[in-house]
């Protein structure tokens, strides 16, 4: 009993940080405006995040700060046979990104990002169908990366640097057996990691590609499990101090810009992630390591592709639009209601209005997933459908 108390635990905590639907890629309005393909362009300052070595394309010093506003939508149909349908409360998230560059010399640029690239959460009505699998979960990380880019020819640059990232947990559930309430509160105080790019563009202010690096990070994440139910049941509920390691994924990013003409730039991405690294969820109780249990994950590794162009109306307003197609990491029996993942196509559009030494970025994406009928789970079967929109804004200023 003990056991399946905590496999129902271990399970909301792998999947609200780890899933591929918690990945956040969207840290600029203008790549989120042209479907995130923006690894071989990366003329603006969110190339610190993109592709660092397109800060080498940057003069003076410039300051880029923003947020990204996501409005997720989903539903459950069942459990199968059932058809009954129960949707999750409405929510809004908002992460935020900041950069900074500066050119110190024909050749050495530096750059320093603030973004919360893994997080969001869930939150299910309290008496719905499977309020003993998921209630409400809240996950936020802040990675911070610092670069140092150099232009090695006039057409090559390359950048790298840093990550150093933090973050934090809480979720909420019923228990199954006692019908009593599980709260886990967990934190990781540092992470490290690194990023790297390289930015070739063979033909001048005509054709560049790029290559984006990110390492895998590593999460040591402490916290706490409190228990509330009569003091009947209490001693067989988990409680006491936890430990748990959790690596995100590795992402390689390679992309290509193509201005078409002084008017028409094309772009495309292609977006690696890593997620095999997380085969396995391994959490340790500090007080009673009969409580302590190693669940299997089985993550896949994916990719997303993405095309985007943009459009110059005229000196003043730079119009976007963009497509992306996303492949879930999550097989069919681990998909569960903290992570209603599947795989999803996105359609963007923006523009930019620039005055002087100040820009300004508005970014709208679409995101529908595709439906997933669930009827191998060994958590709960049933049909999930979701949808998310997402509003981008940025503003600029060059120094």
């Amino acid at each position: 009993m003990k056991k399946i108390i905590l496999l129902i635990i271990t399970l909301s905590i792998s999947s609200s940080l780890m899933a591929g639907g918690f990945q956040i890629n969207e840290h600029g309005a203008k790549a989120m405006a042209m479907g995130g393909a923006f690894t071989g362009l990366a003329d603006d300052p969110s190339a610190v995040y993109f592709n660092p070595a397109g800060i080498t394309q940057l003069d003076g010093t410039q300051i880029m700060t923003g947020l990204t506003l996501i409005l997720p939508s989903a539903s459950f149909r069942g459990p199968s046979p059932e058809i009954t349908e129960y949707d999750m409360k409405k929510q809004v998230f908002n992460p935020i990104n900041f950069y900074l560059t500066h050119k110190f010399n024909e050749k050495l640029y530096a750059g320093i990002s603030v973004n919360n690239p893994y997080g969001l959460g869930t939150e299910w009505e309290e008496d719905w169908i499977g309020k003993y699998l998921a209630g409400k979960t809240e996950v936020t990380t802040f990675f911070i990366t610092p670069v140092i880019a150099y232009k090695l020819m006039d057409n090559l640059s390359l950048s790298a640097g840093p990550t150093y990232a933090f973050g934090d947990v809480a979720i909420s559930k019923k228990e199954g057996l006692f019908d009593a309430s599980i709260n886990l509160e967990g934190k990781a105080n540092s992470a490290w990691g690194f990023s790297a790019g390289a930015l070739y563009e063979p033909i001048k202010n005509k054709l560049s590609f790029g290559l984006s690096f990110k390492s895998e990070t590593k999460f040591e994440f402490e916290g706490n499990v409190t228990s509330e139910g009569s003091p009947v049941v209490e001693p067989a509920l988990p409680t006491g101090n936890i430990s748990a390691d959790l690596t995100t994924p590795m992402n390689l990013t390679f992309g290509v810009a193509y201005k078409l003409n002084p008017k028409l730039t094309l772009a495309a991405d292609y977006q690696y992630i890593g997620w095999s690294c997380y085969d396995t969820l391994a959490v340790e109780f500090a007080e009673n390591d009969e409580w302590n249990i190693s669940a299997p994950r089985n993550y896949q590794d994916t990719y997303i592709l993405r095309f985007g162009c943009e459009y110059k109306l005229n000196e003043k307003i730079n119009l976007r639009t963009g497509i992306l197609f996303d492949n879930n990491p999550v097989e069919d029996e681990w998909v569960e209601p903290s992570l209603p993942d599947a795989d999803r196509i996105g359609f963007s559009s923006g523009l930019s209005y620039k005055l002087k030494d100040f820009s300004i970025d508005l970014a709208y994406l679409f995101l529908r997933f595709s439906e997933r009928e669930i009827t191998t789970s060994e958590i709960l079967n049933g049909v999930y459908n979701s949808t998310a929109n997402l509003i981008g804004i940025n503003l600029s200023y060059k120094f």
